[in-house]
């Protein structure tokens, strides 16, 4: 059970920040902020590059995270053929990309 006077004892900073030490904490604050809007202002929307006519790109879940898959011309065609045998989100997601990239098979 706690006693009289434990409460405030325990709530009470151990000392007061020193106007030095408040403006090294906003200081590394700023340069934090700083740098992950950087960082945000860099990434933001797509950097990859356009398909080229007559290729297919798809990105599937893989064995050990996301893989893309990349063919053009005829191993395009041969790429949606193949995942069109088969069912499953990834060969769904192949045979919709080929689809919206025109690729006949």
């Amino acid at each position: 059970m706690p006693l009289e006077g434990h409460y405030a004892r325990q709530t009470t900073p151990l000392y007061k920040l020193s106007p030095r030490e408040l403006k090294a904490a906003g200081a590394a604050l700023a340069v934090t902020l700083i740098a992950m809007l950087i960082v945000i202002l860099f990434t933001i929307g797509d950097s990859s590059d356009p398909v080229a006519a007559g290729c297919t790109k798809s990105n599937v879940a893989g064995i050990v995270g996301a893989e893309t898959i990349h063919a053009c011309g005829q191993e395009a065609v041969e790429v949606c053929a193949r995942a069109a045998e088969f069912s499953g989100a990834r060969a769904e997601t192949i045979v919709a990309d080929c689809k919206s990239y025109g690729i006949k098979f």
